[in-house]
């Protein structure tokens, strides 16, 4: 019997996760389904899995936050929406890294190669760690996203990546910012979409709401003991980082 553990703060991503592992023709038990850092942390320091299936962003806080804390031994194959953390992942026990939205073929072979480590010896798994490194670098050489396109009544014009120092979402709906301050109403639906379209070394989400450019990064001050505040070229205001971004940001920012 394969014991495993699902991480994730989505109930139609658990839903889907437990759906193909019911369709796999091996014996496994589901032993919990949690949804926040604190409810991982507390269930791993008492429990052991075989192995983890792991969303990055909980909801009260980033899932590397439990491998910093706990020790584990068992693989974890990482599902996210964000492919800035795939470099991260394989350094905390990750041998897989499925984007969602994801195949059952995607899915297949991430299960599959936890058979290969589970039927391995540890030295035989160390080398297969490397190589999974290896092969997983194809997520450095993805394709950006280089404009925007706007659409008023009046014209259909274009704005560059490069001229961008923010996204806004605000009741639904997309803003990006330029460096006069001016704002342009995108097409896009979610930062979520918008982010997945980025180059995550130049771009970073700072709370729910806001994300942010590196390159018109103006200044960064302390708001509160876990938050700071930032100012972009051509923008007034302070933004705000929230406080499960905070550690993060200042990872990304260095």
């Amino acid at each position: 019997m394969i014991k495993v553990l699902i991480i994730e703060d989505e109930i139609p991503a658990r839903k889907k996760l437990k759906r193909f592992l019911d369709e796999l023709d091996t014996a496994i038990q589901v032993i919990a389904e949690i949804d926040t850092v604190e409810a991982a942390v507390g269930f791993l320091t008492n429990s052991t899995v075989d192995l983890i299936f792991s969303d990055i962003e909980l909801l009260d806080g980033n899932a590397f936050e439990i491998y910093n804390k706990i020790s584990i031994t068992c693989p974890i194959i990482f599902t996210t929406a964000y492919d800035q953390f795939w470099m991260k992942a394989f350094e905390s026990n990750g041998i897989e890294y499925l984007l969602k939205p994801f195949s059952k073929e995607r899915f297949l072979k991430a299960w599959n190669k936890f058979l290969l480590f589970r039927n391995s010896n540890p030295e035989e798994n160390k080398l297969l760690i490397n190589l999974t490194k290896l092969m997983e670098h194809n997520f450095a050489d993805k394709s950006y996203k280089k404009r925007f396109t706007v659409n008023t009544y009046q014209k259909i014009y274009f704005i560059e990546i490069e001229d961008i120092t923010f996204f806004e979402a605000n009741e639904g709906v997309i803003f990006a910012f330029d460096t006069s301050g001016k704002k342009h109403l995108l097409n896009e639906s979610t930062l979520k979409e918008i982010e997945a379209q980025l180059d995550p070394a130049d771009f970073f989400r700072i709370n729910r709401s806001e994300l942010i450019g590196k390159k018109h990064l103006e200044k960064i001050e302390r708001y509160t003991k876990n938050t700071l505040a930032i100012k972009m070229k051509g923008y007034e205001k302070y933004l705000k980082t929230s406080q499960n971004s905070t550690s993060s940001f200042r990872e990304w920012i260095e």
